[in-house]
């Protein structure tokens, strides 16, 4: 598939990390699916396997060790999870055609997607604001990164992340607060 090898420690081809750190990638996809609800829909296999497949279309990236590597599939699975509701909400009120309003009861929506979409817009406000604490929040959240890993992913002290942790998650709040 692809044998392009990437600068890092071993071989940071990307076949090569997605074999090595396989059985962590599932973990990532089924808790993303779990937390999405949405992924009732799509499963964990085609979550990691759609991920792969951005992940290969990016020929610039290069993945230094496995944290990196771990912080990037888990972004990018976030945003699987994000297009994949997206685009099921789109079917649901007809694509491109026009919604009518028949009664309260019409269109009901899962709530389950309207958090993730939230946290999602959230987030990409936050990394407009603030890119590293955007980032240390894919780590830490969707990546599940440990303190360490997240640091080493980004290239900060561990106690910059457990600070950027703290601030993230205030400003998340204060703004999924506010969008309620």
């Amino acid at each position: 598939m692809l044998a392009e090898a990437r600068p890092g420690k071993g071989d940071g081809s990307l076949d090569a990390l997605v074999a090595a750190h396989y059985p962590e990638l599932l973990a990532i996809a089924r808790r993303e699916r779990r937390r999405a609800a949405g992924g009732a829909t799509l499963d964990t296999g085609a979550i990691l396997h759609e991920a792969f497949l951005r992940l290969a279309r990016r020929r610039e990236a290069r993945w230094e060790d496995r944290p990196h590597f771990l912080a990037a599939a888990s972004g990018t699975m976030r945003h699987v999870l994000v297009d994949h509701v997206r685009r099921r909400r789109a079917a649901k009120r007809g694509g491109t055609r026009v919604a009518v309003t028949l009664g309260d009861d019409v269109g009901v929506v899962d709530a389950r997607d309207d958090a993730l979409l939230a946290l999602d817009e959230a987030l990409d406000r936050l990394g407009a604001v603030a890119p590293r604490l955007a980032r240390v929040v894919e780590c830490r959240y969707f990546g599940g990164l440990t303190e360490v890993e997240t640091a080493e992913a980004l290239g900060v002290t561990e106690r910059t992340v457990r600070r950027d942790w703290i601030k993230a998650r205030g400003w998340l709040r204060a703004s999924l607060d506010g969008a309620a």
